[in-house]
């Protein structure tokens, strides 16, 4: 469970997040909803602990974030919408993820196999050279792998084709439906088959907090 309480968040004199209170319940499938600037991607860092709050709490299953990072992490894995410019090739980026989570190879290859993406004829790319879509094919594949208790996705599905897009939201399905998902997304066609609850924000607030039609 992730539980945020009275978050607050400031940048000079601009207020980002507005004591925010969430409660993210295990196997929940949550979609974060709002306009550029409504503080959905800073609500992501401040759970992945990337950013410290001027007031509030978080904790995930009990552990702190910003307290205990390396331990909270172990139970969250992270898609984020900009891939990062990694100088890693494919199968470094893979093997330093096998090395340092829970993952296994055979497990990221067949997620890749999934997307149509084959990494015997990548894998010796640079990670930064690919394409947009497959960086967030690698990306996908890696998080999927770790079997985290909870993945959060910042607009996953952004730089992939509509073949991709449907085969991700199959694997999600099939796959992951014990597990906790948190989305940001516009495309919120694509993910209501999933979701059970959606939260929309504004300025830093949070707006409204209902249950999903599916549920």
């Amino acid at each position: 469970m992730i539980k945020i309480e009275n978050i607050t968040k400031k940048f000079g004199s601009q207020i980002i997040l507005n004591n925010i209170n969430l409660n993210i319940q295990d196997s929940q499938k949550l979609l974060i909803m709002g306009q550029n600037g409504a503080g959905k991607s800073t609500l992501m860092k401040v759970i992945l602990g990337e950013i410290i709050c001027d007031n509030g709490s978080i904790s995930i299953d009990g552990i702190d974030p910003i307290k205990d990072r390396k331990n909270a992490l172990k139970y969250l894995s992270f898609v984020p919408q900009t891939p990062p410019p990694l100088r890693l090739s494919v199968s470094d980026l893979c093997h330093y993820c096998v090395s340092s989570t829970k993952a296994n190879l055979n497990d990221i290859i067949s997620y890749l196999k999934e997307l149509d993406l084959e990494y015997k004829k990548e894998y010796k790319k640079p990670f930064y050279k690919l394409s947009g879509g497959m960086k967030q094919k690698v990306l996908i594949a890696l998080a999927l792998a770790r079997e985290s208790k909870t993945i959060m996705f910042d607009e996953p599905t952004a730089n992939l084709d509509p073949k991709a897009r449907e085969k991700f939201m199959d694997i999600l399905n099939s796959k992951f439906q014990s597990h906790t998902l948190i989305f940001i997304s516009h495309r919120v066609s694509e993910v209501k088959g999933i979701v059970n609850r959606i939260v929309e924000m504004d300025l830093g607030n949070i707006i409204k907090d209902n249950k999903a039609n599916n549920e």
